[in-house]
């Protein structure tokens, strides 16, 4: 029987397809609204509520494309600027009649001259970092997996895979000193522990995996996180994510598996916060 490896495994596919196929998939995302609210989960899989796209966002989105897919993707996929005004020789505000119709008519989605220059910054925050660039070095960008589960149709597209250091996913933040306290607000272990079991379900289908991406001893991939600053002075820094975290995080995402899918067995979608509770401590 062949090795597999994540080049067997992963396809590259447009996010607009990846997201497209949510219907059909669990993801970390929607994995992560069900945790905290089930009755969130299924409203917004019926269309009833969606997630606000906020200009943080939009930055995050051209900061991951220029670090992990190169400027050329970059320029692709991002116009920067606006129409001028004749008037005055300046460019319209991003607020204006003028500039709403500009960026209406491109293809690309449009960056103001301050938010590239921001993504620009943060880019060479992740420049300067060595480790986080020998992570980046060779591998391959926003690859998509799916798999079986626990029961269901899972898939996840992974910000980076290196074929010796694994699985590496790329942060932003406003201060890299409290990154580790963002990470347990944002349930950044439960994403990257799903991501890590997907990948492994993905890749006992197609048959034994081993290789240096994979921790010693074990058939579980490596996981990396990189943080980069969307701030003076635009600091990176890496973490390896222990073995232990992701694997409590691994049982609560297999937990709520569980429980989501006697959720659809039911038709029952709670708050959690059906009963009362005790607060008993300052």
């Amino acid at each position: 029987m062949k090795t597999a490896t994540a080049a067997d495994v992963l396809i590259s596919e447009p996010a607009d397809l990846y997201h497209a196929r949510a219907e059909d998939y669990l993801s970390s995302h929607q994995l992560a609204d069900f945790r905290k609210c089930p009755l969130l989960y299924r409203r917004k899989q019926l269309g009833l509520a969606e997630d606000a796209d906020r200009p943080a966002y939009l930055v995050g989105r051209a900061a991951h494309t220029l670090i992990l897919e190169g400027r050329d993707r970059f320029e692709a996929a991002y116009a920067v600027g606006g129409p001028v005004n004749p008037s005055t020789g300046r460019p319209y505000g991003s607020r204006t009649k003028a500039y709403a119709e500009w960026a209406a008519s491109l293809e690309a989605e449009v960056l103001t001259d301050d938010q590239a220059a921001l993504v620009e910054q943060m880019a060479a925050g992740v420049e300067a970092n060595a480790i986080a660039m020998e992570l980046l070095s060779e591998g391959v960008a926003e690859g998509v997996v799916r798999a079986d589960y626990c029961g269901i149709a899972c898939q996840a597209r992974l910000d980076w895979f290196h074929p010796d250091c694994g699985i590496v996913d790329l942060k932003t933040c406003d201060d890299l000193t409290w990154l580790e306290s963002d990470a347990r607000r944002y349930g950044y272990a439960h994403q990257l522990a799903f991501y890590r079991a997907v990948l492994g379900a993905a890749l006992e289908e197609d048959g034994p995996a081993e290789g240096p991406a994979f921790c010693e001893g074990t058939r579980s991939v490596s996981v990396y996180l990189i943080g980069v600053e969307k701030r003076e002075p635009f600091r990176c820094g890496v973490w390896r994510m222990g073995g232990e975290v992701l694997g409590l995080a691994q049982k609560e995402n297999e937990e709520a598996i569980g429980r989501l899918l006697r959720c659809r067995e039911t038709d029952t979608w709670p708050t959690l916060y059906e009963d009362v509770r005790t607060f008993d401590y300052l």
